[in-house]
């Protein structure tokens, strides 16, 4: 395939190039350069009046929960979520799983609408719960990160006890790595050091929530004396997710330990509990990724995301913010912290990318590329999606 006339966000820094054409093979960017030729059986499309970005990499999700959208809203972070005692947990048990299926696709439909090309799960429900999300995905041309989880959770007086991973759990924990990319842990305080250092020779991708409240930090300092991130890095996990509430010293040493960090603004304040400190996380050189967490709680919308993140932080900080840090969280860096081909229009990377109306109402005229999809672009703008070189929304 050949795309000819295109703008586009090119390479790691997503440097604009007005005009160029794009050929594309075996799913990927194959040459990227103006006054490319197509060859006589090969598909050619003009994209003037579009820009190409990279498709959105959405590194946390919970699309499981899409069921419960706005339950309980005025609960606290416990009552709604929490793995053990949460309102989540019981929808999740109680419903049955073709019913819990459709919903799922309806996220999965809407990602894709909104230009995610990728989305990293961390799914409850153990093996199970996997499968069902894999036979929903069956349906999708979406990439996906599937993070499985055991559902066993320990209480405080097992975790002062510092009690193993028990020898069913170990064997429960090799079949689901079977099934799935790797392991997404709900938390440090709902597992003991013993667990967490288990967990830290599992041999595929590991994560684990972090520092997401002021309860679930000062919770961990009660019980061990240690703080939430530091127990979290004993799982020698790949990245971590929130650190809303994470310290400076939490913060530089996840970056020397791991690969980054997933952010989740938008659920972070929809759970009255702040937003994370980029400036702390990029003053430690820290890479950061953004994910739009819970369906239950918000929509999956990196547009969204994007934008309220930009915003509430100049606010917050009275300091501007290059909007192209904002967008590289959104693409570029997920793909960076996964270590995947993804979020990045450059040679030998997968064609994942978004067609943008440069005309659309709210962006036209276009005087900053990245301002204008971080802060105006919406679905709506959105003329195709691509996935592996092939248009799998909309069209041109």
């Amino acid at each position: 395939m050949l795309i000819k006339n295109a703008s586009i966000l090119l390479g790691k820094e997503l440097d604009f190039i007005p005009n160029t054409n794009i050929k594309i093979q075996d799913q990927r960017f194959k040459r990227i350069q103006p006054n490319i030729g197509a060859s006589s059986q090969e598909e050619s499309i003009d994209c003037e009046g579009l820009l190409l970005i990279p498709g959105f990499v959405n590194c946390h999700t919970h699309i499981g929960d899409s069921i419960a959208k706005d339950v309980t809203l005025n609960s606290s972070v416990n009552q709604r979520i929490h793995p053990v005692s949460g309102i989540k947990p019981k929808i999740l048990k109680n419903t049955d799983k073709k019913y819990l299926a459709s919903f799922m696709k309806n996220s999965c439909y809407s990602m894709l609408n909104k230009g995610i090309t990728t989305f990293v799960d961390f799914r409850e429900g153990g093996i199970e719960g996997v499968l069902l999300l894999k036979q929903v995905l069956s349906e999708f041309p979406l990439r996906s990160i599937i993070l499985g989880r055991l559902e066993y959770y320990q209480d405080s007086i097992e975790i002062k006890k510092n009690v193993p991973l028990p020898r069913n759990k170990i064997d429960e924990l090799t079949e689901l790595l079977k099934k799935c990319d790797g392991i997404g842990i709900s938390g440090a305080n709902e597992n003991s050091s013993s667990v967490l250092n288990y967990y830290s020779g599992t041999p595929k991708i590991r994560a684990i929530h972090s520092s997401e409240t002021k309860h679930s930090v000062s919770m961990s300092k009660n019980i061990t004396g240690k703080s939430e991130a530091i127990r979290a890095l004993n799982m020698k996990p790949h990245f971590l997710v929130h650190m809303t509430h994470a310290s400076s010293g939490d913060i530089h040493a996840a970056t020397k330990r791991t690969r980054g960090i997933v952010i989740c603004p938008r659920a972070n304040a929809a759970l009255a509990e702040g937003i994370p400190d980029i400036e702390l996380m990029n003053k430690a050189g820290c890479t950061i990724a953004l994910g739009t967490d819970n369906v239950m709680i918000n929509s999956p919308d990196m547009f969204r995301e994007m934008d309220y993140l930009w915003k509430v932080t100049m606010g917050i900080h009275k300091k501007r913010i290059n909007p192209k840090e904002i967008l590289k969280m959104a693409t570029v860096n997920g793909g960076k912290i996964l270590r995947k081909d993804i979020g990045v229009i450059e040679n030998g990377k997968f064609a994942d990318c978004i067609f943008i109306d440069k005309h659309a109402l709210d962006l036209e005229p276009m005087h900053n590329p990245h301002a204008s999809i971080v802060h105006r672009a919406s679905e709506s703008a959105i003329r195709a999606v691509m996935i592996g070189g092939k248009i799998v929304h909309g069209k041109i």
